[in-house]
């Protein structure tokens, strides 16, 4: 007996096969957005292994940190490149992760029945910038301290739980190692396990469901739609745009490495230009613009509030379309979505240019 029929008998291969060849996906003229996912989830593979051959070096400590990452990128053998690949992959994944949503959003894929793959979706990007956030830290530079300490301090902010969840994300009131302990704990084990089981819900249901087409497109007789095999049509491709990515990864990781910069000093004073990473500039810009008052709330716990609400109407997009349940789109809704991108685009590059 050879090794497929043994596993065939115990994994029922044969049905995963079957259940490929019959899989197919809409050819259209927005079919190249269907990569994004893939791509994601690349670039999320890439952090893993790259983040695993890291963690065989670092030392996460305040006397360890910052001189195990640069024992990485001066004496261990094409550290530096493993290290530039996991900074980079990273800020793609995030950013990648965010074109996925919005062209999700706009060919309205969140309608019945696939708004559990919305919410999931989500819930991953939340994750993302979670991942982000508390990965930035580890080196234990200046720039990371700095940023973590006014991150944290936005998060201190919200009404209710703001001084319990600084406490919790700092171990303490301040910045400190038992921060650097917490973070690298989240990065490493929690963040990573509730990703996975969440990414395996999240890919269970594409699978279940199959991809989604646009309202419009629903319209068109099924005798007249153009499809292609998932297997092997749409998987090579798959992994011919992977291929391009590891490219783009690896060229930006030679060309434009992350400078390790100078270690953490909690005596020191904070150096000049102090931002946090771009996915979170567009709201930390927005905080900055606002004045201390508006009227009888600080202005910083209005925009934080502001923030809260408008994160829960997008998440909760596919039950307040009404238009899209039925298949039709929504001008309001489109617009919403346009003005978002506008916003978050024009508020990044002004936090960046101030």
């Amino acid at each position: 007996m050879g090794i497929y029929e043994s596993l065939n008998e115990r994994l029922y291969l044969d049905k995963i096969v079957e259940f490929s060849k019959k899989k197919k996906v809409p050819v259209f003229y927005g079919t190249i957005w269907y990569y994004l996912g893939g791509v994601s989830l690349f670039l999320f593979i890439t952090q893993v292994v790259s983040g695993i051959l890291l963690l065989l070096y670092y030392q996460p400590g305040v006397a360890t940190a910052f001189e195990s990452v640069r024992f990485i990128v001066s004496k261990v053998e094409f550290g530096w490149l493993i290290r530039e690949i996991h900074s980079w992959s990273a800020n793609l994944f995030i950013f990648f992760v965010f074109i996925h949503m919005f062209t999700v959003f706009f060919a309205k894929a969140y309608r019945k029945p696939r708004e559990l793959t919305w919410f999931s979706g989500m819930l991953l990007l939340f994750l993302a910038m979670g991942f982000g956030f508390s990965g930035y830290l580890l080196p234990w530079n200046e720039l990371a301290f700095f940023a973590t300490k006014v991150g944290s301090d936005i998060a201190g902010s919200i009404p209710g739980i703001g001084d319990f969840l600084l406490r919790l994300l700092r171990g303490g009131d301040e910045v400190s190692g038992a921060t650097l302990s917490r973070f690298f704990g989240i990065h490493v084990a929690i963040i990573p396990a509730v990703f996975t089981v969440l990414l395996g819900i999240h890919l269970v249901l594409v699978q279940v469901q199959g991809m989604s087409i646009p309202p419009e497109l629903e319209k068109v007789p099924e005798k007249d739609r153009r499809y292609m095999p998932f297997f092997p049509n749409f998987a090579l491709r798959d992994v011919l745009t992977w291929l391009i990515i590891l490219n783009v990864v690896a060229l930006l990781a030679v060309f434009f490495p992350w400078e390790l910069g100078v270690k953490a000093d909690f005596l020191a004073p904070a150096p000049p230009g102090v931002k946090p990473e771009w996915y979170f500039m567009f709201m930390y810009q927005t905080l900055r613009l606002l004045p201390a008052h508006v009227w009888f709330i600080e202005g910083e716990l209005l925009g934080i509030l502001t923030f809260m609400v408008g994160g829960l109407i997008w998440f909760f997009v596919p039950l307040l379309d009404k238009k899209a349940k039925v298949g039709e789109r929504s001008k309001f809704w489109n617009w919403f979505g346009i003005i978002l991108i506008i916003y978050m685009i024009a508020m990044t590059i002004w936090g960046y240019l101030v």
